[in-house]
């Protein structure tokens, strides 16, 4: 009766209590306000199915990303002999250049996310807890360096630890010996001090957003008991730090698995990942069914981490 009075207000007749009667609604004309009141009514509208406007996204997507996948994981059981057959997965993975590639990429993710863990905490808890000169701006810097690409720190390191760099300029003209003592960052040791330094501060970002929502409270009160710095740490800090630690770890475990320029701007030939291996068959052998064959697993690898750290971050809250 409400929306009948308001919609009689409108079209310039005054709303009364007493019921129209039939007779009367049924003389009226096309341009009275039964009319336009059946006209605004939400059931007289026509709907558009809910699915129809996922339609264009989920078009654009197949196009962009499925179709070059697929055409991916089509030319990976397409051998050069020609017909359908999974020899090339056979044959891949009876390679020893592919297990080893394998078993580089996992230690070296694995190592550079541990690395990464253990540094990032310990400088989220300096930045959050330790008031120092600057301690904002620095804070403020992780967002900056998040945008970094990975080859520009490869770089800076090549220019202090290279072969050339400064640290072995400054021995070679301290000592005066042809080499410099540091040699190492063409080695798998360089490859992860690069993913270390470069991956840090996405453990440090969800752990400043973690350690920003703990009630200090709890800090003093714990303080006030007599416990110590390390003893808080332990029992009152890395409890709320955990979701997030578990969310910035997943995700860097999932980057390094799949980084390509660290590897390749350090120098390191010794050092195959998957990507490289990937690299290396399509470009450089023309063994495109090979090369196929490891960006499925690779990407498989991906797929399912990046699952892990959805779950992760979902229940962390990040």
């Amino acid at each position: 009766m409400g929306d009948l009075g308001s919609g009689l207000v409108e079209h310039g007749a005054a709303p009364s209590a007493v019921p129209t009667p039939p007779q009367a609604l049924g003389s009226a004309r096309a341009g009275d306000a039964p009319l336009a009141l059946r006209n605004d009514c939400p059931q007289g509208r026509r709907q558009v199915p809910a699915f129809v406007w996922a339609l264009p996204p989920l078009a654009l997507l197949g196009l962009v990303f499925l179709y070059p996948l697929a055409l991916v994981v089509q030319q990976s059981v397409r051998p050069d002999t020609g017909g359908t057959s999974l020899q090339p997965y056979a044959d891949v993975f009876a390679s020893e250049s592919f297990r080893d590639a394998l078993g580089t990429t996992v230690w070296l993710a694995v190592g550079a996310t541990v690395g990464c863990l253990v540094l990032g905490f310990v400088l989220a808890l300096v930045i959050a807890f330790v008031p120092f000169p600057g301690g904002k701006a620095v804070a403020r810097f992780i967002d900056v360096f998040l945008s970094f690409p990975s080859f520009l720190i490869t770089l800076a390191l090549l220019f202090i630890y290279g072969t050339k760099g400064m640290a072995n300029g400054l021995w070679t003209d301290a000592t005066g010996s042809g080499d410099g003592p540091f040699q190492f960052l063409t080695t798998p040791w360089g490859v992860l001090l690069a993913e270390i330094t470069y991956f840090t501060p996405f453990v440090m970002r969800p752990l400043l957003a973690a350690f920003s929502q703990l009630d200090t409270a709890q800090l003093e009160v714990a303080s006030s008991l007599g416990a110590r710095p390390a003893r808080i740490v332990r029992k009152v800090i890395l409890p709320e730090a955990l979701p997030a630690l578990a969310a910035g770890g997943s995700l860097v475990l999932v980057m390094c698995l799949n980084e390509f320029g660290i590897v390749l701007f350090t120098g390191a030939k010794g050092v195959t990942t998957l990507p490289t291996l990937i690299y290396g068959k399509a470009m450089l052998e023309s063994d495109y069914p090979a090369a196929c064959v490891v960006a499925v697993v690779n990407i498989a690898i991906s797929v399912g981490l990046y699952g892990l750290y959805r779950v992760v971050s979902r229940r962390a809250g990040a």
